[in-house]
């Protein structure tokens, strides 16, 4: 099993920055891959960007240039640097863990406004 808690979330004005944390515990050495997914009201949930156990990284389109996932392995903790925020990232975001075994672990997720 795998545990994830998520922190960081807020409101904000066009333009502004939110750091958002995600802690890991349980079976860490099982995790390949750990991303954030934002799901909008009334939207699927959608993957934004993940980072995998060697630190390659990937994003989507819309958040490329303005958001940053990083890790701290020693903190078992990964986190997403959300810079030039629009009212369009507003949603709840989700912290995910993909194990080797491919099963998926999730946070409880966290909002995320930003007003214009």
């Amino acid at each position: 099993q795998v545990q994830l808690v998520e922190s960081g979330g807020g409101s904000v004005q066009t333009g502004g920055s939110l750091r958002l944390s995600c802690a890991a515990s349980g079976i860490i050495f099982s995790i390949n891959a750990m991303g954030w997914y934002r799901q909008a009201p009334g939207k699927q949930r959608e993957l934004i960007c993940s980072i995998t156990r060697s630190g390659t990284t990937n994003y989507q389109d819309s958040v490329k240039g303005r958001f940053t996932i990083s890790r701290d392995n020693a903190k078992n903790t990964v986190y997403l640097q959300m810079n030039n925020l629009k009212p369009e990232d507003t949603a709840l975001y989700y912290c995910n863990a993909l194990t080797l075994q491919t099963r998926n672990y999730w946070g409880q997720g966290t909002q995320v406004t930003v007003s214009s």
